[in-house]
C-alpha cells in the first residue's frame, strides 16, 4: 500500500470534492489524514494502487506532492493497551530510524511513514 500527499484547497467542500472523484472512479480511500497550511491542506490518503489515484487525481488538476510506501499494521491486539504505542514507537527508535508521518486506516491499521523502511520493520518483528 502506497500513501498519496494530496494539496488541495484549505476550504468547505474540498475534502468531499476529493473524496467523491476517487469514489466515483472506484479508489477507496482506506486510510486518510489531513493537515491545515493556511490557503491549502496536505491530505494523506492510503491507497491500494497509487498509480491509478495519482493518474486520476494529477487529471483532475490535483498537485500530488509525494507518493511513498508507508508500513501499514494490523493493531487489533494492542489497541487501547496504555504505552502499547510508545513500546512501538521505541523500537523504531531505538535502530535509528526516524518516524515523520504516522496516522490511523480502517479495520484496526495504523499507517507508519518512516525513514528507512526495511530497518522499522526488521525492528518490528524483533
Amino acid at each position: 500500500m502506497k500513501d498519496v500527499a494530496v494539496i488541495i484547497e484549505n476550504r468547505p467542500g474540498a475534502l468531499a470534492d476529493l473524496g467523491e472523484l476517487l469514489g466515483k472512479n472506484g479508489i477507496n480511500m482506506e486510510g486518510l489524514c489531513g493537515i491545515p497550511l493556511k490557503d491549502e491542506a496536505i491530505i494523506h490518503i492510503l491507497v491500494e494502487d497509487e498509480s491509478v489515484a495519482r493518474f486520476i487525481l494529477e487529471d483532475a488538476g490535483y498537485e500530488i506532492s509525494a507518493i511513498r510506501e508507508v508500513l501499514v499494521m494490523d493493531i487489533s491486539p494492542i489497541a487501547g493497551k496504555p504505552g502499547s504505542g510508545g513500546k512501538m514507537a521505541r523500537k523504531i527508535g531505538n535502530v535509528g530510524v526516524n518516524i515523520d508521518l504516522i496516522y490511523l486506516a480502517e479495520h484496526n491499521k495504523l499507517v507508519i511513514g518512516v525513514d528507512d523502511i526495511n530497518r522499522a520493520q526488521n525492528a518490528l518483528a524483533k
